[in-house]
């Protein structure tokens, strides 16, 4: 059998700890599937007193991430402390610099700088693997980097951040707003004290820039995504799709198409008898269309310390099982040096349509204005629907679904309706798409 690996852990908290305790339980069953030990010599956290569950007594103490990404008797530097910027980024760049492999499950890392990793990791001959990084323990990365080789892919989409699909899941189920939903994920734990990286949408951007990257073969552009969360989303939204047949969900979309490649989070409707609609609570889900597997649909935990643990696992495990000089998986599908400029698409139909709803006075010729400013904008509507609020208000609700047509469009409708005097809230704009298959 050939020697141990040796691996230092840099964060010990939910993941790293989760970590350490599956490594020391499994570590037989690790050797025989891997044909060599895997050894923890090393850990790096801020508060050594803490109690975490796991037995560090044996192993080798850091203050200071950096430092033992410079010094320490390891082959693999694991940096589990997140952030993009400060000690994981100096500690990364330090372990691949001594041509240490990396395993990271940092996605706000990699949407920053992970172009630049890969080319000092391809230099020194190392692997930096990141699994865990996008949909915790789906195995999305392996499928795009390995498993889908010769294929073209066209569309990457998914739903990629659990605590957005739990409150919008908590929203529809249980007709409670959105402000209720956000505090019952804070304390189970969830969402941050401050949500705002994940209900905005930043979260599932960093997570889809890979994937784009991995996907298309082009420059990471994390800051190339159109970006909208869910924090406008209403129960009077989520009752108005369900209506219509649709769930919403925060989705992240990358296509290519003939003048680049478009990048988008935003809440959507799906059809609530596609599968990705089904997906409830804290899961994740990534579609993969191309053109030889057709489509490809993978469900699982988004997070969590199993799960992520689980794909940080499988990363030490590739890296167990290789052998010097082996030909390495680029870190990006490619080759760092030969990835394209990014090119962000120009506006183009979206084919699934929109859905506008707008709540207005209740006054004569509303309606026939609203109908007559969406055929200025040569929008096509597939249904509108009027209601009342209730008898109480001066008000009602307007629900329009449009045919295939451009963001630019709605946006420009949508704000000469706002010129008139008869709304009574803001509009509310949600894109629509129709799954091929899923």
């Amino acid at each position: 059998m050939a020697d141990a690996l040796k691996i230092g852990i840099a964060g010990l908290g939910t993941v790293g700890s989760s970590l350490v305790r599956i490594l020391g339980e499994r570590a037989n069953e690790l050797a025989r599937t891997c044909g060599r030990p895997i050894t923890i010599t090393a850990v790096s956290a801020r508060d050594k007193s803490r109690d975490r569950g796991v037995d560090l007594s044996a192993i080798q103490w850091f203050d200071s991430a950096v430092e033992m990404a410079n010094t320490a008797d390891i082959d693999v530097f694991v940096e589990l402390m997140g952030g993009a910027e400060g000690a994981a980024d100096q500690s990364v760049r330090a372990a691949l610099s001594r041509g240490l492999h990396v395993v990271t499950a940092n996605k706000a890392l990699l949407a920053r700088c992970g172009v630049e990793l890969a080319v000092m990791a391809e230099e020194k001959g190392a692997l930096l693997n990141y699994e865990a990084a996008v949909a915790g323990g789906i195995p999305v990365i392996k499928a795009l980097r390995e498993s889908l080789t010769g294929n073209t892919v066209s569309r990457v989409y998914g739903i990629m951040n659990g605590t957005c699909n739990y409150i919008l899941t908590r929203m529809e189920k249980e007709g409670l707003s959105f402000e209720a939903c956000l505090k019952e994920a804070q304390h189970l734990g969830y969402a941050e004290a401050d949500p705002t990286f994940d209900i905005e949408g930043n979260d599932t951007a960093h997570k889809l820039a890979i994937l784009t990257t991995l996907a298309f073969g082009t420059q990471i552009a994390a800051d190339e995504i159109y970006l909208e969360g869910i924090s406008n989303i209403s129960i009077e939204d989520i009752q108005a799709a369900a209506d219509l047949g649709y769930r919403i969900k925060l989705l992240g979309v990358a296509l290519r198409t003939d003048t680049g490649i478009e990048q988008r989070v935003h809440p959507t409707m799906v059809p609530h008898d596609s599968v990705i609609a089904q997906v409830d609570g804290v899961t994740n889900a990534v579609a993969i269309e191309s053109d030889i597997l057709g489509e490809l649909l993978m469900v699982g935990p988004g997070a969590g310390g199993n799960a992520t643990a689980s794909a940080v696992l499988g990363d030490i495990a590739d890296i167990a099982k290789s052998r010097p000089g082996a030909q390495r998986v680029p870190v990006l599908g490619n080759p760092a040096s030969t990835l394209a400029p990014y090119t962000q698409a120009q506006m183009q139909s979206h084919e699934g349509g929109y859905f506008i709803r707008l709540t207005v006075l209740d006054r004569a010729g509303v309606f026939a204005d609203v109908a007559t400013r969406m055929a200025d904008n040569g929008i096509s509507l597939e249904s509108i629907v009027q209601r009342a609020k209730g008898s109480e208000t001066d008000s009602k609700t307007i629900i329009l679904v449009t045919h295939a047509t451009t963001e630019q469009s709605v946006r420009q409708a949508v704000d000469a309706i706002k010129s008139g005097t008869y709304l009574a809230g803001e509009p509310q704009v949600i894109r629509i798409e129709r799954p091929k298959a899923f």
